[in-house]
């Protein structure tokens, strides 16, 4: 099937204008510069703030000039992620995507998906002139991957809605009505360096399945950094002595490549200790994480850290928490709190590691929160928080829940259901500026986010096309 033989056209031609500008996390201003001209060329009132979150206002139709305000809100900032062997610049390139049978996927890096998609079908509305609705306010917020910075700067200014329509959930008839909140915790070690005499040797890990760190830390899959902490930690003796580690590229990813070089007198003895543990944690991840790879390289460094600093290290990362702390008492099946080992950098005389702590309770958030601060100064480290995001509350009023599903019913024969989700939304954020506005998130089925695999499933993409549209027709 040809690209513009998809169905939901009115979707995927936007989906596919707005991939055509690089719009990762923190550089958004072409996009919500295309954004802002889109809506001044169709005369639709759009308003564009120092944050560059864009909100374009469309009239009621008529017949729906006293129902209640809608509210289309999702990101338009998408995960930069790409294979080992991809030349692909986030920067300047257009994401490359492919039709593949039943799924629209992009050629070795993300697709944009997340969350372009919401994206598109607010884009479809404000454009159509044969789609009934309320009065609608279309909300299209920055940097939401990393700090969620674009909705913390948000006001309701110029937002008033009554219901607001989250598009930003990636299971097709499962719609959220709360989530996690969460932060970031980075504990940074000062090092000290000796000068080295003898060649080094590199220590890679790739191939690991990786994905959203909130979505499917429930999965279990392996940590890279902390795969890397085992091996280490093997090996380690009087001989051994770090030069430098890293691992992790976003911190709301489970990290899927990781590296270390050390010095060591005997690296026969090095390779075939860890190709034995290696053996081991490759059976026990067979099933999440079949391709994963060890890979060593002999290479020069000219400086490398203490015994001790090397030991400190070594230690952290071994007692770093990491994967599932608490599953939920009241939802089951759901992640009440969670830590991910995120990312792990050498720069400098200072080792840095940062992990994402999500949960839906304060307590325990704050719980595991104060583990890695405690662990962190024990150890001669120090402790600095960021890119916290509250939770968003259930909301006992069933009012909007009993509209969705009973929309979802009648346009799919299927019912709904209604959950929770271990990730930060952006709903949290925006429930502090519009405390009396009913939320719901839903979206089709997208599948690998945050990945180079990630893939988008295309009928699930119109039937929720159709959803919405019957939904924003069903708001009186």
């Amino acid at each position: 099937m040809d690209y513009k033989d998809l169905p939901a056209q009115e979707v995927f031609h936007w989906f596919r204008e707005i991939n055509q500008i690089p719009r990762g996390s923190g550089d958004e201003k072409r996009i919500s510069d295309f954004l802002y001209n889109w809506a001044k060329e169709r005369n639709l009132d759009v308003w564009q703030d120092k944050a560059l979150n864009i909100v374009i206002h469309k009239g009621a139709t008529k017949g729906y000039e006293n129902a209640p305000k809608v509210i289309l809100q999702g990101h338009m900032d998408m995960v930069c992620e790409k294979t080992l062997d991809s030349d692909h610049d986030f920067s300047k390139d257009p994401i490359e995507m492919i039709v593949d049978g039943d799924y629209l996927r992009a050629n070795n890096t993300t697709l944009g998906a997340d969350d372009g998609i919401a994206v598109a079908m607010a884009l479809a509305v404000l454009d159509a002139d044969d789609i009934e609705h309320p009065a609608l306010e279309a909300v299209f917020t920055t940097a939401e991957e990393t700090s969620m910075v674009g909705a913390l700067n948000l006001t309701n200014e110029h937002l008033s809605g009554d219901y607001l329509f989250n598009i930003d959930s990636e299971e097709e008839g499962i719609f959220l009505s709360s989530s996690s909140g969460g932060v970031n915790s980075e504990s940074k070690f000062k090092v000290e360096y000796k000068d080295n005499d003898k060649k080094a040797l590199e220590i890679t890990l790739k191939g690991f399945t990786g994905g959203h760190s909130g979505m499917e830390i429930i999965k279990q899959r392996a940590n890279a950094i902390k795969v890397l902490a085992r091996l280490l930690n093997e090996c380690n003796c009087d001989k051994l002595k770090l030069v430098s580690i890293e691992g992790g590229t976003k911190h709301n990813a489970i990290a899927n490549v990781s590296k270390a070089t050390i010095v060591h007198t005997d690296y026969a003895k090095v390779k075939e200790a860890m190709n034995e543990l290696f053996g081991h944690i490759k059976k026990d991840y067979h099933v999440e994480d079949p391709n994963m790879t060890l890979e060593f390289k002999e290479v020069k460094a000219d400086k490398r850290m203490t015994k001790k600093d090397t030991d400190r290290i070594i230690n952290f990362l071994m007692l770093a928490p990491h994967g599932v702390i608490y599953m939920s008492k009241d939802i089951e099946g759901l992640v009440m709190t969670s830590c991910n080992a995120a990312i792990l950098r050498t720069e400098g005389n200072s080792v840095n590691y940062l992990c994402s702590i999500r949960s839906s309770s304060d307590a325990a958030l704050v719980e595991v929160r104060e583990q890695v601060r405690i662990m962190t100064e024990v150890l001669g480290g120090k402790v600095e928080l960021s890119e916290s995001y509250p939770s968003w509350e259930f909301d006992e009023d069933p009012v909007l829940r009993d509209l969705v599903s009973k929309v979802y019913k009648e346009e799919t024969g299927k019912d709904a259901e209604v959950s929770a989700i271990h990730a930060g939304l952006e709903c949290g954020l925006l429930k502090q500026i519009l405390p009396d506005t009913k939320m719901i998130s839903f979206g089709p089925n997208i599948y690998d986010v945050h990945t180079a695999r990630e893939h988008l499933d295309i009928k699930s993409t119109e039937r929720m096309w159709k959803f919405l549209k019957a939904l924003l027709k069903a708001v009186k």
